[in-house]
């Protein structure tokens, strides 16, 4: 599998660098896991209706650029659907056996993910309903992400052979 977090900003504290650093060496056992970062829009604190809209299409047509021909798109979005760490690994399974082994994620600023971004991915997922930082919720991702596969490959382990 081939992971793909694409990602509005850079992280700017060392602590969430330090935390996403461990949980990409610790998922590589399991998938090659590559973050690209696109530039955040400048924008004062106050923004209106339509620059708002603005800022989250600029962002978001950076982020469709770095999504490649064959990605399987993931948008994690608060309106998406909530999924526990268990039904995590299950999607991940399910795609996998589906033919699907390249994933990309992708993590709006902080005003969210643009209409373009969202009519663009495979599937809409939401850690629940709390809005975290995006920086802490890269770590989080990624964190997720390495507790699926952990499940998914304590699960082949464990599983009944075909002859018992």
């Amino acid at each position: 599998m081939r992971f793909r977090v694409l990602c509005v900003g850079k992280l700017k504290e060392g602590f969430y660098r330090d935390a996403c650093h461990e949980f990409c060496k610790r998922l590589s056992r399991y998938a090659q896991v590559e973050i690209l970062e696109v530039p955040d829009e400048k924008a004062p604190e106050q923004l209106s209706p339509a620059q708002r809209s603005q800022v989250k299409e600029a962002e978001g047509q950076r982020l469709l650029a770095k999504v490649s021909e064959g990605d399987w798109v993931v948008a994690l979005d608060i309106a998406g659907e909530p999924l526990s760490s268990p039904q995590l690994a299950q999607r991940l399974q399910q795609w996998n056996n589906q033919g699907k082994s390249r994933f990309a994620f992708l993590i709006g600023g902080s005003l969210g993910l643009s209409d373009a971004v969202l009519g663009r991915a495979d599937q809409r997922i939401s850690f629940g309903p709390p809005t975290f930082s995006h920086q802490l919720f890269r770590v989080m991702l990624l964190e997720q992400l390495y507790r699926a596969c952990k499940i998914n490959a304590c699960l082949l382990y464990t599983s009944p052979s075909p002859r018992d």
